[in-house]
């Protein structure tokens, strides 16, 4: 029920900032922007709302062209590695949320597993920028990305459809 009259309206009434998240077009995003939000959150909400939409690294790069640098762009959506983190910086996030990540360090060990979570995702995004050959995330952009072909296509037994099932 939620419109961007709404947006407005708050936007007026309002002296802070306002993010939305659960932009995943490029569309809603020059939306956004053209409404005054400060910053846009590209999610799909966990996969939880829509099993059949788009994943919030494929429409990245849509949003942050839609936007422009105007606003701060957010990402979140399964990341648990550095490397996620290095290719949501490569294509364009200014933050990269990792909820999930920091719930399974508290699990496995109150504060101090957080602590370990936190320290180990630092050492994985400084190797793989030393391993890029980049000192700093800004110096990423998409061209240090490359499309993973599949080592293995989907089959009756993976655990995805088959191509051209209809599924």
């Amino acid at each position: 029920a939620l419109s961007w009259d709404q947006v407005k309206r708050f936007k007026d009434r309002h002296s802070i900032p306002l993010i939305l998240k659960g932009i995943a077009t490029a569309e809603d995003a020059g939306l956004a922007v053209e409404h005054g939000v400060d910053g846009v959150y590209v999610s799909n909400h966990g996969g939880r709302q829509l099993d059949d939409g788009a994943g919030s690294t494929e429409v990245l790069p849509e949003v942050v062209a839609a936007v422009g640098g105007r606003v701060t762009v957010f990402v979140d959506g399964g990341y648990a590695r550095g490397t996620d983190i290095v290719k949501a910086i490569a294509l364009g996030a200014d933050v990269v949320g990792l909820g999930r990540l920091a719930c399974c360090g508290l699990a496995a060990a109150a504060a101090p597993g957080l602590v370990r979570t936190l320290e180990l995702l630092e050492d994985e995004v400084r190797i793989a920028l030393g391993l890029l050959g980049v000192t700093r995330l800004s110096a990423l952009d998409p061209s240090y990305l490359r499309p993973a072909t599949p080592v293995t296509l989907p089959h009756a037994t993976s655990a995805f459809p088959l191509l051209g099932e209809g599924y």
